[in-house]
Protein backbone atom coordinates (compact mmCIF):
# COMPACT_ATOMS: atom_id res chain seq x y z
CA UNK A 1 0.00 0.00 0.00
CA UNK A 2 1.26 3.48 -0.85
CA UNK A 3 0.77 6.02 1.95
CA UNK A 4 1.03 9.82 1.73
CA UNK A 5 4.62 11.07 1.88
CA UNK A 6 5.65 14.20 3.74
CA UNK A 7 7.68 16.50 1.51
CA UNK A 8 10.54 18.79 2.42
CA UNK A 9 12.08 21.38 0.20
CA UNK A 10 15.82 21.49 -0.59
CA UNK A 11 16.34 24.45 1.75
CA UNK A 12 14.45 22.98 4.71
CA UNK A 13 16.48 22.25 7.84
CA UNK A 14 16.29 18.64 9.04
CA UNK A 15 15.90 18.68 12.83
CA UNK A 16 17.54 15.95 14.92
CA UNK A 17 14.08 14.84 16.10
CA UNK A 18 12.70 14.48 12.58
CA UNK A 19 12.79 11.13 10.76
CA UNK A 20 15.28 10.67 7.95
CA UNK A 21 13.50 9.36 4.85
CA UNK A 22 15.55 6.97 2.73
CA UNK A 23 14.40 6.00 -0.76
CA UNK A 24 15.75 2.58 -1.73
CA UNK A 25 16.08 1.02 -5.16
CA UNK A 26 14.67 -2.27 -3.85
CA UNK A 27 15.37 -4.15 -7.09
CA UNK A 28 19.03 -3.11 -7.39
CA UNK A 29 22.03 -5.34 -6.74
CA UNK A 30 22.47 -9.06 -7.10
CA UNK A 31 19.71 -10.05 -4.67
CA UNK A 32 17.11 -7.23 -4.65
CA UNK A 33 14.45 -7.32 -1.89
CA UNK A 34 15.93 -10.47 -0.31
CA UNK A 35 18.83 -8.30 0.94
CA UNK A 36 17.31 -4.80 0.89
CA UNK A 37 14.36 -5.52 3.18
CA UNK A 38 16.29 -7.32 5.96
CA UNK A 39 18.92 -4.56 5.72
CA UNK A 40 16.23 -1.94 6.29
CA UNK A 41 15.15 -3.84 9.41
CA UNK A 42 18.73 -3.76 10.73
CA UNK A 43 18.98 -0.05 10.00
CA UNK A 44 15.67 0.66 11.75
CA UNK A 45 16.82 -1.21 14.86
CA UNK A 46 19.92 1.02 15.00
CA UNK A 47 18.24 4.25 13.88
CA UNK A 48 14.60 4.43 15.06
CA UNK A 49 14.28 7.87 13.39
CA UNK A 50 14.36 6.42 9.87
CA UNK A 51 11.58 5.80 7.38
CA UNK A 52 11.87 3.99 4.07
CA UNK A 53 10.45 4.33 0.58
CA UNK A 54 10.95 0.98 -1.13
CA UNK A 55 10.81 1.41 -4.90
CA UNK A 56 10.16 -1.81 -6.79
CA UNK A 57 7.86 -4.72 -7.48
CA UNK A 58 5.27 -5.14 -4.71
CA UNK A 59 4.93 -8.85 -5.50
CA UNK A 60 8.58 -9.35 -4.53
CA UNK A 61 8.83 -6.76 -1.75
CA UNK A 62 5.68 -7.53 0.26
CA UNK A 63 6.51 -11.19 1.08
CA UNK A 64 9.79 -9.99 2.60
CA UNK A 65 8.00 -7.25 4.56
CA UNK A 66 5.43 -9.72 5.90
CA UNK A 67 8.25 -11.46 7.77
CA UNK A 68 9.20 -8.19 9.51
CA UNK A 69 6.08 -6.53 10.97
CA UNK A 70 8.08 -3.94 12.94
CA UNK A 71 9.68 -2.73 9.72
CA UNK A 72 6.43 -2.72 7.76
CA UNK A 73 5.10 0.20 9.80
CA UNK A 74 8.10 2.31 8.75
CA UNK A 75 7.85 1.53 5.02
CA UNK A 76 6.05 3.01 2.04
CA UNK A 77 6.16 0.92 -1.13
CA UNK A 78 6.28 2.69 -4.50
CA UNK A 79 5.38 0.06 -7.05
CA UNK A 80 7.05 -0.49 -10.40
CA UNK A 81 7.88 -3.64 -12.34
CA UNK A 82 10.71 -1.96 -14.26
CA UNK A 83 14.25 -2.57 -12.96
CA UNK A 84 17.67 -1.66 -14.33
CA UNK A 85 19.80 -4.73 -14.98
CA UNK A 86 23.34 -4.95 -13.63
CA UNK A 87 24.54 -5.59 -17.19
CA UNK A 88 22.75 -2.63 -18.81
CA UNK A 89 24.82 0.10 -20.38
CA UNK A 90 23.98 3.56 -18.98
CA UNK A 91 22.46 4.64 -22.31
CA UNK A 92 20.23 1.54 -22.40
CA UNK A 93 19.21 2.03 -18.77
CA UNK A 94 18.25 5.65 -19.45
CA UNK A 95 16.11 4.74 -22.43
CA UNK A 96 14.36 1.84 -20.75
CA UNK A 97 14.21 3.00 -17.14
CA UNK A 98 13.99 6.76 -17.12
CA UNK A 99 10.96 7.89 -15.10
CA UNK A 100 9.61 4.39 -14.40
CA UNK A 101 12.39 2.13 -13.05
CA UNK A 102 12.95 1.45 -9.36
CA UNK A 103 16.31 3.24 -9.60
CA UNK A 104 14.82 6.37 -11.13
CA UNK A 105 11.89 6.48 -8.69
CA UNK A 106 14.29 6.40 -5.73
CA UNK A 107 16.26 9.32 -7.18
CA UNK A 108 13.11 11.21 -8.09
CA UNK A 109 11.86 10.91 -4.51
CA UNK A 110 14.92 12.96 -3.47
CA UNK A 111 14.32 15.47 -6.26
CA UNK A 112 10.69 15.94 -5.21
CA UNK A 113 11.56 16.33 -1.54
CA UNK A 114 9.78 13.10 -0.62
CA UNK A 115 13.07 11.54 0.55
CA UNK A 116 16.30 12.90 2.02
CA UNK A 117 18.63 10.37 0.42
CA UNK A 118 18.53 7.60 -2.21
CA UNK A 119 20.39 4.29 -1.83
CA UNK A 120 20.97 1.69 -4.53
CA UNK A 121 23.10 -1.41 -5.00
CA UNK A 122 22.35 -1.37 -8.72
CA UNK A 123 24.35 -0.70 -11.86
CA UNK A 124 26.91 2.02 -11.01
CA UNK A 125 27.07 3.58 -14.48
CA UNK A 126 23.29 3.70 -14.79
CA UNK A 127 22.90 5.15 -11.29
CA UNK A 128 25.45 7.87 -12.04
CA UNK A 129 23.84 8.77 -15.38
CA UNK A 130 20.33 8.89 -13.92
CA UNK A 131 21.45 10.85 -10.85
CA UNK A 132 23.10 13.55 -12.98
CA UNK A 133 19.93 13.97 -15.06
CA UNK A 134 17.43 13.71 -12.22
CA UNK A 135 19.23 15.68 -9.50
CA UNK A 136 21.66 17.86 -11.53
CA UNK A 137 25.16 18.94 -10.56
CA UNK A 138 26.14 21.67 -8.11
CA UNK A 139 27.13 24.85 -9.98
CA UNK A 140 30.81 24.66 -9.00
CA UNK A 141 31.21 20.95 -9.88
CA UNK A 142 31.66 19.70 -13.43
CA UNK A 143 31.48 15.98 -12.63
CA UNK A 144 30.47 13.90 -9.62
CA UNK A 145 32.87 11.76 -7.60
CA UNK A 146 32.40 8.54 -5.67
CA UNK A 147 33.75 8.84 -2.13
CA UNK A 148 33.95 6.03 0.40
CA UNK A 149 35.47 5.12 3.74
CA UNK A 150 38.74 3.21 3.53
CA UNK A 151 40.14 1.20 6.48
CA UNK A 152 43.67 2.20 7.50
CA UNK A 153 46.18 1.62 10.27
CA UNK A 154 44.88 4.77 11.99
CA UNK A 155 41.20 3.93 11.63
CA UNK A 156 39.43 5.11 8.47
CA UNK A 157 40.05 7.62 5.70
CA UNK A 158 37.93 9.03 2.89
CA UNK A 159 39.11 8.23 -0.64
CA UNK A 160 37.72 9.75 -3.83
CA UNK A 161 37.15 9.46 -6.76
CA UNK A 162 36.65 5.68 -6.87
CA UNK A 163 35.42 5.52 -10.44
CA UNK A 164 32.73 8.07 -11.22
CA UNK A 165 34.69 9.60 -14.13
CA UNK A 166 38.04 9.20 -15.84
CA UNK A 167 40.62 11.99 -15.70
CA UNK A 168 40.50 15.26 -13.78
CA UNK A 169 41.83 18.80 -14.16
CA UNK A 170 43.07 20.94 -11.28
CA UNK A 171 39.64 22.50 -10.68
CA UNK A 172 37.98 19.11 -10.36
CA UNK A 173 40.67 17.82 -7.98
CA UNK A 174 40.28 20.88 -5.74
CA UNK A 175 36.49 20.53 -5.67
CA UNK A 176 36.90 16.85 -4.73
CA UNK A 177 39.26 17.83 -1.92
CA UNK A 178 36.67 20.23 -0.50
CA UNK A 179 33.82 17.71 -0.83
CA UNK A 180 35.90 14.89 0.64
CA UNK A 181 36.89 17.03 3.61
CA UNK A 182 33.24 17.87 4.27
CA UNK A 183 32.41 14.16 4.21
CA UNK A 184 35.28 13.38 6.61
CA UNK A 185 34.04 15.95 9.10
CA UNK A 186 30.58 14.39 9.13
CA UNK A 187 31.17 10.67 8.60
CA UNK A 188 34.47 10.39 10.51
CA UNK A 189 33.85 13.27 12.95
CA UNK A 190 37.17 15.01 12.20
CA UNK A 191 36.93 18.80 12.74
CA UNK A 192 39.70 19.80 10.29
CA UNK A 193 40.66 16.85 8.05
CA UNK A 194 44.08 16.56 6.43
CA UNK A 195 43.90 16.20 2.64
CA UNK A 196 46.47 14.65 0.33
CA UNK A 197 46.68 14.36 -3.46
CA UNK A 198 47.60 10.86 -4.65
CA UNK A 199 50.75 11.06 -6.76
CA UNK A 200 53.74 9.02 -7.96
CA UNK A 201 55.95 10.71 -5.36
CA UNK A 202 55.84 13.30 -2.62
CA UNK A 203 58.22 15.72 -4.34
CA UNK A 204 56.57 18.82 -5.78
CA UNK A 205 58.19 18.31 -9.20
CA UNK A 206 56.68 14.84 -9.71
CA UNK A 207 53.39 13.84 -11.27
CA UNK A 208 51.01 15.13 -13.89
CA UNK A 209 50.68 18.88 -14.37
CA UNK A 210 47.00 18.73 -13.35
CA UNK A 211 47.97 17.22 -9.98
CA UNK A 212 50.78 19.72 -9.41
CA UNK A 213 48.45 22.60 -10.31
CA UNK A 214 45.81 21.30 -7.88
CA UNK A 215 48.49 21.15 -5.19
CA UNK A 216 49.38 24.79 -5.76
CA UNK A 217 45.72 25.83 -5.54
CA UNK A 218 45.15 23.88 -2.34
CA UNK A 219 48.23 25.39 -0.70
CA UNK A 220 46.86 28.85 -1.49
CA UNK A 221 43.32 28.02 -0.36
CA UNK A 222 43.17 29.39 3.17
CA UNK A 223 40.25 27.67 4.84
CA UNK A 224 39.52 26.37 8.34
CA UNK A 225 37.60 23.45 6.83
CA UNK A 226 40.68 21.43 5.76
CA UNK A 227 44.45 21.23 6.03
CA UNK A 228 46.31 20.46 2.81
CA UNK A 229 49.05 17.93 3.63
CA UNK A 230 50.64 17.64 0.17
CA UNK A 231 51.27 14.70 -2.14
CA UNK A 232 50.81 11.13 -0.88
CA UNK A 233 51.68 7.80 -2.45
CA UNK A 234 49.74 4.56 -2.78
CA UNK A 235 51.00 3.03 0.46
CA UNK A 236 49.88 6.11 2.37
CA UNK A 237 46.24 5.11 1.84
CA UNK A 238 46.59 2.02 4.03
CA UNK A 239 48.83 3.84 6.51
CA UNK A 240 46.19 6.51 7.05
CA UNK A 241 48.74 9.28 6.47
CA UNK A 242 45.91 11.71 5.69
CA UNK A 243 42.19 11.79 6.43
CA UNK A 244 41.20 12.40 2.78
CA UNK A 245 42.95 11.00 -0.29
CA UNK A 246 42.05 12.69 -3.60
CA UNK A 247 42.66 11.23 -7.05
CA UNK A 248 40.84 10.87 -10.36
CA UNK A 249 38.47 7.97 -11.03
CA UNK A 250 40.72 5.77 -13.17
CA UNK A 251 43.48 5.60 -10.56
CA UNK A 252 41.05 5.49 -7.65
CA UNK A 253 39.11 2.54 -9.01
CA UNK A 254 42.28 0.56 -9.72
CA UNK A 255 43.52 1.28 -6.18
CA UNK A 256 40.20 0.11 -4.74
CA UNK A 257 40.07 -3.13 -6.74
CA UNK A 258 43.76 -3.85 -6.00
CA UNK A 259 43.14 -3.41 -2.26
CA UNK A 260 40.05 -5.62 -2.32
CA UNK A 261 41.90 -8.29 -4.26
CA UNK A 262 44.87 -8.16 -1.90
CA UNK A 263 42.59 -8.55 1.13
CA UNK A 264 40.98 -11.65 -0.42
CA UNK A 265 44.41 -13.03 -1.32
CA UNK A 266 45.71 -12.63 2.23
CA UNK A 267 42.55 -14.22 3.59
CA UNK A 268 42.98 -17.22 1.30
CA UNK A 269 46.64 -17.58 2.30
CA UNK A 270 45.67 -17.58 5.98
CA UNK A 271 42.96 -20.19 5.49
CA UNK A 272 45.34 -22.47 3.62
CA UNK A 273 48.08 -22.02 6.22
CA UNK A 274 45.75 -22.68 9.15
CA UNK A 275 44.39 -25.92 7.66
CA UNK A 276 47.70 -27.38 6.46
CA UNK A 277 48.25 -29.89 9.31
CA UNK A 278 47.13 -30.61 12.88
CA UNK A 279 49.67 -28.21 14.38
CA UNK A 280 48.35 -25.39 12.23
CA UNK A 281 44.76 -26.22 13.16
CA UNK A 282 45.69 -26.26 16.84
CA UNK A 283 47.46 -22.93 16.44
CA UNK A 284 44.34 -21.49 14.82
CA UNK A 285 42.15 -22.64 17.72
CA UNK A 286 44.49 -21.01 20.22
CA UNK A 287 44.68 -17.77 18.22
CA UNK A 288 41.05 -17.77 17.11
CA UNK A 289 40.05 -14.54 18.94
CA UNK A 290 42.89 -12.68 17.21
CA UNK A 291 41.89 -14.04 13.80
CA UNK A 292 38.25 -13.13 14.41
CA UNK A 293 39.29 -9.56 15.25
CA UNK A 294 41.38 -9.43 12.06
CA UNK A 295 38.47 -10.73 9.99
CA UNK A 296 36.16 -8.11 11.46
CA UNK A 297 38.62 -5.30 10.72
CA UNK A 298 39.10 -6.47 7.11
CA UNK A 299 35.38 -7.09 6.51
CA UNK A 300 34.44 -5.01 3.42
CA UNK A 301 30.88 -4.66 4.70
CA UNK A 302 32.08 -2.23 7.40
CA UNK A 303 32.98 0.40 4.80
CA UNK A 304 30.15 -0.27 2.34
CA UNK A 305 28.40 2.77 0.93
CA UNK A 306 29.97 5.22 -1.50
CA UNK A 307 28.65 8.79 -1.66
CA UNK A 308 28.06 10.43 -5.05
CA UNK A 309 29.44 13.87 -4.26
CA UNK A 310 28.73 16.97 -6.33
CA UNK A 311 25.03 16.31 -6.94
CA UNK A 312 22.14 18.49 -5.76
CA UNK A 313 20.93 15.60 -3.64
CA UNK A 314 22.26 12.70 -1.57
CA UNK A 315 22.88 9.40 -3.38
CA UNK A 316 24.60 6.36 -1.84
CA UNK A 317 25.96 3.45 -3.90
CA UNK A 318 26.19 0.07 -2.20
CA UNK A 319 28.19 -2.90 -3.45
CA UNK A 320 25.93 -5.00 -5.66
CA UNK A 321 26.90 -8.32 -4.09
CA UNK A 322 26.74 -7.33 -0.42
CA UNK A 323 24.52 -8.99 2.17
CA UNK A 324 21.97 -7.43 4.53
CA UNK A 325 24.61 -6.30 7.02
CA UNK A 326 26.63 -4.61 4.28
CA UNK A 327 23.59 -2.85 2.79
CA UNK A 328 22.60 -1.70 6.27
CA UNK A 329 25.99 0.03 6.50
CA UNK A 330 25.21 1.91 3.28
CA UNK A 331 21.84 2.94 4.74
CA UNK A 332 23.61 4.21 7.85
CA UNK A 333 25.94 6.35 5.71
CA UNK A 334 22.83 7.81 4.10
CA UNK A 335 21.18 8.46 7.47
CA UNK A 336 24.24 10.22 8.90
CA UNK A 337 24.81 12.30 5.77
CA UNK A 338 21.19 13.44 5.59
CA UNK A 339 20.78 14.24 9.28
CA UNK A 340 24.00 16.28 9.35
CA UNK A 341 23.09 18.37 6.32
CA UNK A 342 26.07 17.26 4.22
CA UNK A 343 24.73 18.72 0.95
CA UNK A 344 24.31 22.20 2.41
CA UNK A 345 27.78 22.10 3.98
CA UNK A 346 29.38 21.07 0.68
CA UNK A 347 27.46 23.74 -1.21
CA UNK A 348 28.61 26.47 1.19
CA UNK A 349 32.26 25.45 1.01
CA UNK A 350 32.33 25.06 -2.76
CA UNK A 351 31.12 28.65 -3.01
CA UNK A 352 34.45 29.69 -1.44
CA UNK A 353 36.59 27.88 -4.01
CA UNK A 354 39.21 29.63 -6.11
CA UNK A 355 37.99 30.21 -9.66
CA UNK A 356 40.73 28.58 -11.79
CA UNK A 357 39.46 30.21 -14.99
CA UNK A 358 40.46 33.66 -13.81
CA UNK A 359 44.13 34.57 -13.82
CA UNK A 360 43.41 37.34 -11.35
CA UNK A 361 41.53 35.10 -8.95
CA UNK A 362 42.71 35.20 -5.37
CA UNK A 363 42.13 32.67 -2.58
CA UNK A 364 39.02 33.22 -0.54
CA UNK A 365 38.56 32.28 3.08
CA UNK A 366 35.75 29.79 3.76
CA UNK A 367 33.38 30.62 6.58
CA UNK A 368 33.26 27.98 9.27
Amino acid sequence: MVRPIARRGPGDVLLMSEPVRIAIDAMGGDFGPQVVVPAAALALAKRPLVRFLLCGDEAKINPELDRLPALKAAVTVIHTEVAVKMTDKPSVALRAGRRNSSMWLALDAVRRGAADVAVSAGNTGALMAMAKICLHMMPQVERPAIAARWPSQRGESIVLDLGASIGADAHHLVSMAIMGAAMARIVLDIPRPTVGLLNVGVEEVKGLEEVRAAGRLLRELETPSLHYFGFVEGDDIGKGTVDVVVTEGFTGNIALKAAEGTARQIGQYLREAMSRDWRSKLGYLLARPAFEALREKMDPRRSNGGLFLGLEGLVIKSHGGTDARGFAEALDVGFTSAQSGLIDKIREELACMVDPTSAAASPQVAQS
